[in-house]
């Protein structure tokens, strides 16, 4: 069968598209210098349909199904092929036996050398891989490739990451088990009887639950997918359960739910092997909560209490602070719960109240002030080679400006130029490196915010010029329209705004008259505003962003002062809890969760070795901060303008 067919060397990375390729009624070339038109290829293909001019056999040894062919033209698309056309006996060189492929198989392989299209299913996609594999057609191989993982899953990672191994394809394998690593809290959570994260054995399991990638929030999600292994089959597989504690991290658990959950568990008691890693284990975590501050300062974090890296970081780029705009850039790690400050400041100088959003490996800045001047100019980083770039300026000057991406396109809505607020929206197409005016908003709006939502564009509150707004509209793309939605609970200007779970977040801002703390959370189907828990911090003119499925307010303004404080948001348990401080007071910047990033380490925290200490001064230096009051800057006065 096709399962037994020997590997080929590993296959490379594909841009080519699972359709079949598109061409006009002319006469087409589809690669310029590298391959005839496509309508001589449909030509010959006709002519192998007739068996004109045919002058080799492929024979099918299994079933006797026979395929008239022209050896130049399969030849050519495979290695294979060509070698036996070339130096095979004249009586082999003109019929040749396949063992293993199914008739349907090889009709999309032939159909492929001549076409170069391949109708790909669900079905057959691994089946035609494995053959133009066997057949050494590498460009095909890249083309399953492209089409496998276009339809990874969370039904099907596993399947592709085990092809991927049995094919020695490392582009398979790595993206499918990238794809398990980022979306394990998921697929341990259906992890049924059948499900096939539950069949694979001993060494993939503790590869993947040993890896620092491994995206869980809470280490208690490793460990109780463990058990759930393990009672998939006990008999067998209780026997493993000191190599499998040894991927997890037990000083990121509580005390006590180690004592209940692991220390308690059968398991783990019939097992003497055990026995050293729950000593560790409980004399680290005893030790954390009874060790003096003085001895904390010399304490080294262990390999069970070092965070696993996060799939996703947050960034934060400049903003008011002190007094003056800010270059300063800070990247969050949710895992450490640690901002790291990143020395790559945009050399063209700082910039306040702007709009950000980011596509592929490139954040985009867009508008602003600087205290001086607003802007309609544009900046870009490429967070791999940490490098800015300018691009195209906007059509007008834009700060309190609001900006999403969507489908590959950057989006600009309102602002202020220094004179007018704006109702006008332009988009930006990085292909291009242009800007485009589009549908113009209902009502003029400065300093409010916007977020996107099943293909639409959502923005709520903001600024006329006269009052702080409740009113929030949505742009369709596919009309170019915009639609009035219900008002919101409250006026809101310097609000940020977020999609989370399949809602419309809108959080904190200025009324008019104070910074608000109150939430308030929009649904698609009632549409209706209901109210959420209440922030602890008011704030306005904040960083709002979504990473692991909780909303985290950064920084802002709160009437008084520019703050530092980062709380976030669960909406399952309706409740905000805090996190690490900004590394300075700051408002007037817009936070951007950028995820999969190549080079993630470089905006992780890197010293894990005195994360304990860094923990316990984060945990009395917040009390001290928080007890304290900090001085009004020249950006307060700014910020009540909006």
């Amino acid at each position: 069968m096709i399962g037994a067919l020997r590997m080929s060397r590993a296959d490379t990375s594909s841009s080519i598209s699972c359709s079949s390729t598109e061409v006009s009624s002319t006469n087409v070339s589809l690669q310029p210098k590298r391959c005839i038109s496509y309508m001589t290829m449909q030509t010959l293909h006709d002519m192998r349909l007739s068996e004109t001019l045919c002058d080799a056999s492929i024979v099918l040894a299994d079933i006797g199904h026979e395929f008239r062919i022209h050896r130049v033209i399969v030849g050519s698309c495979s290695e294979y092929f060509r070698i036996l056309f070339t130096t095979s006996v004249p009586s082999e060189k003109y019929q040749l036996e396949i063992p293993g492929i199914p008739s349907s198989v090889m009709e999309q392989i032939i159909r492929y050398a001549y076409l170069r299209e391949c109708d790909l299913t669900e079905d057959t996609m691994f089946d035609v891989y494995a053959a133009a594999d066997f057949l050494l057609m590498n460009s095909l191989t890249e083309h399953c490739s492209a089409c496998i993982l276009d339809r990874l899953r969370l039904d099907n990672c596993v399947t592709i990451m085990l092809f991927g191994r049995q094919r020695a394809s490392k582009t398979l394998q790595d993206a499918a088990t990238m794809f398990i690593l980022k979306h394990f809290p998921s697929l341990a959570q259906t992890a049924t009887q059948d499900n096939e994260l539950l069949q694979l054995d001993i060494d993939d399991v503790c590869q993947l639950l040993a890896d620092d990638l491994l995206n869980v929030r809470e280490e208690d999600t490793v460990w109780e997918f463990v058990l759930r292994w393990i009672d998939h089959d006990p008999s067998k597989r209780s026997k493993h359960i000191h190599r499998l504690m040894r991927t997890v991290r037990f000083g990121l658990l509580n005390t006590e739910y180690f004592l209940d959950k692991v220390k308690e568990n059968q398991y783990v008691l019939a097992s003497d092997e055990t026995k050293p890693l729950v000593i560790e284990a409980l004399t680290f975590l005893y030790d954390l909560e009874m060790i003096s501050t003085k001895a904390m300062k010399e304490m080294k974090t262990p390999a069970i209490a070092t965070p696993r890296l996060p799939h996703e970081v947050i960034f934060a780029v400049g903003g008011w602070g002190e007094g003056q705009s800010q270059s300063i850039i800070e990247s969050y790690d949710t895992r450490a719960d640690r901002w790291i400050k990143i020395p790559s400041e945009d050399p063209a100088g700082p910039r306040a109240y702007y709009g950000a959003a980011y596509i592929d490996r490139y954040l985009y800045f867009i508008g602003g002030y600087d205290g001086v001047e607003h802007f309609n100019t544009c900046r870009r980083f490429d967070m791999v080679l940490k490098h800015w770039q300018e691009i195209a300026p906007m059509h007008f000057k834009r700060c309190y400006v609001s900006v999403v991406a969507l489908d590959g396109m950057i989006y600009a809505l309102g602002g202020y130029n220094g004179s007018n607020r704006h109702n006008s929206v332009e988009r930006y197409d990085p292909e291009t490196n242009q800007w485009t005016l589009i549908a113009p908003m209902s009502a003029l709006r400065s300093d409010a915010d916007a977020c996107t939502l099943n293909g639409m564009i959502y923005i709520a509150g903001g600024f006329n010029g006269h009052e702080c707004l409740n009113t929030a509209e949505m742009y369709d793309p596919q009309t170019n329209s915009w639609s009035p939605l219900p008002p919101m609970l409250h006026r809101r200007s310097g609000v940020s705004c977020a999609a989370l779970g399949g809602s419309v977040y809108v959080v904190g801002g200025f009324n008019g008259l104070i910074r608000l703390n109150t939430c308030e959370r929009y649904d698609l189907t009632t549409r209706r505003w209901t109210a959420c828990k209440e922030m602890y911090h008011q704030r306005s003119n904040f960083g709002l962003e979504v990473i692991d499925d909780m909303l985290f307010a950064i920084g802002g303004y709160d009437g008084v002062s520019a703050i530092a404080y980062v709380e976030c948001y669960s909406p399952d348990a309706n409740e905000w809890l805090e996190a690490t401080d900004l590394s300075m007071m700051r408002s007037a910047f817009r936070a951007v969760t950028v995820s999969d990033l190549p080079n993630i380490k470089d905006y992780v925290h890197s010293n894990k070795e005195n994360l304990i200490n860094e923990m316990n001064e984060h945990r009395h230096g917040n009390s001290r901060s928080r007890a304290g009051i900090a001085s009004t800057s020249a950006s307060d006065v700014e910020d009540g303008l909006e």
